[in-house]
């Protein structure tokens, strides 16, 4: 089995694998994400990209940012397109054409994830690619002008949900894609967090080493569709899990694990007060909102609890 290394002095001394110069938006997640990853492979990756922000930035006519084999996928067929790759490996595998140990990775933002490519994601996780998929989730199309998605937390002002009058933001809780991932049976399923960087490289490297199909979702701030500090992606990551909005944990063989446990739980508006597109739901009119918010964090955070506490008995 490979080893990565995890200490930030080993890390320094290998190649970042995607390069300064691309054309992400200033303090954006998602960047960030996609080194981390990178760097906690020890083997040769080929990379697919769904449309969308990472993919549109990235790679701009003959001008690319990554250094591996990299594939600009459709919206809907990043995860299809991959599992395509990785068929026609194991075939020249087969063949002895080829003896070197590849990874395959497919990257997707929540609209390309949650919604347009959920189609071909669910069908190579059921026909059990061995490929990773990344989710890099920003909670809207911010692509395309900052529209909701299934990710798009309760109560967000978007453009497609705009608060106001009438409607006070997207009404809706946002898709658990996750578990939904998980529930279809496979080996490793798993959440993380730019702003815990060890526990999320340890999930890829962990990934990476499991045949079969995995999937990670990992969170990344967009300080344009979030209305935040260009500065703020980490703190606003670290927020979102130490409130439990976006708790880290893994599913590996059916069993929930929590990965990190807050030393306190933090109340949720420390999460929402920092970004523009909660704003609305401090007016008094809007209380009820917060009240809501909070408590449906406070379900989900003592399910996950539940659910972990089982996996260890069993």
């Amino acid at each position: 089995m490979a080893t990565t290394p995890l200490t930030l002095r080993e890390l320094s001394k290998k190649e970042v694998l995607l390069t300064a110069g691309h054309r992400m938006c200033s303090g954006c997640g998602a960047p960030p994400v996609v080194k981390m990853v990178l760097l906690a492979s020890e083997y040769p990756v080929v990379a697919a990209n769904a449309t969308g922000c990472l993919e549109v930035c990235t790679c701009i006519s003959e001008y690319t940012a990554w250094k591996i084999p990299w594939i600009h996928s459709a919206f809907e067929n990043a995860a299809a397109t991959i599992a395509g790759v990785e068929t026609m490996y194991r075939s020249l595998k087969k063949q002895g054409k080829i003896d070197k140990e590849i990874k395959f990775i497919a990257f997707g933002g929540d609209g390309g994830t949650y919604d347009i490519g959920f189609q071909s994601l669910s069908g190579a996780m059921e026909r059990g690619h061995d490929m990773l998929y990344i989710c890099y989730d920003n909670g809207a199309y911010m692509n395309t002008g900052i529209q909701r998605s299934s990710a798009t937390p309760f109560g967000a002002d978007t453009t497609t949900c705009p608060a106001g009058s009438v409607v006070p933001g997207k009404l809706q809780k946002r898709k658990d894609i996750t578990k939904i991932m998980a529930a279809h049976g496979i080996p490793y399923a798993a959440q993380a967090s730019p702003s815990h960087w060890q526990d999320l490289m340890k999930k890829v490297k962990k990934a990476l080493e499991i045949k079969g199909p995995k999937f990670m979702n990992i969170i990344a701030p967009c300080n344009r569709g979030w209305r935040s500090a260009t500065d703020d992606a980490i703190l606003l990551s670290r927020l979102a899990v130490e409130t439990c909005y976006f708790p880290l944990y893994e599913v590996e063989n059916g069993a929930t694990k929590i990965t990190v446990t807050p030393r306190e739980k933090k109340p949720l508006v420390d999460f929402l007060k920092p970004q523009g597109r909660f704003k609305h739901m401090f007016a008094p009119e809007n209380e009820w909102m917060l009240k809501q918010a909070q408590e449906d964090v406070d379900k989900e955070w003592e399910k996950l609890q539940r659910e972990a506490k089982a996996s260890e008995v069993s």
